[in-house]
């Protein structure tokens, strides 16, 4: 698969999850719909920070040619999500919070605010 195919599905993944997570964050926690919801979001957020491993970093310096900084987001997902649904699972609710807040925080927010800066692909394609 082409970077540009990669850039597409980690597009069309990370979108619904910047609606979704914000959906879940501002909204009452525990019912049926946060529950379902939340699975949806899940999925789709390790989705997309797979979908951004084999996508080679082209700003700054990168590790074995390859990972750059904003690949650590990629492993903060891979590592937070399952950690949230093991506290959630054991009643944990605080640090189900703190995990899937920080997951919000640092895998969509700050990690999209770097992917539109210049020299990225979606700063290309928004503003130039």
């Amino acid at each position: 698969m082409s970077y540009l195919d990669l850039a597409y599905i980690h597009l069309v993944t990370v979108l619904p999850c910047f609606l979704i997570g914000a959906w879940l964050l501002l909204r009452r926690k525990g019912t049926t719909v946060h529950k379902r919801l939340g699975r949806v979001y899940a999925v789709l957020i390790l989705f997309t920070a797979i979908v951004t491993l084999p996508m080679p970093a082209a700003v700054g310096p990168r590790l074995l040619d390859h990972f750059g900084f904003i690949h650590l987001f990629s492993v903060l997902v891979l590592v937070s999500v399952p950690a949230a649904l093991c506290s959630i699972r054991r009643g944990n609710v605080s640090g189900h919070r703190r995990h899937m807040v920080g997951v919000y925080i640092g895998g969509i927010l700050i990690a999209g605010t770097f992917a539109l800066m210049p020299g990225r692909l979606l700063y290309t394609w928004l503003f130039a």
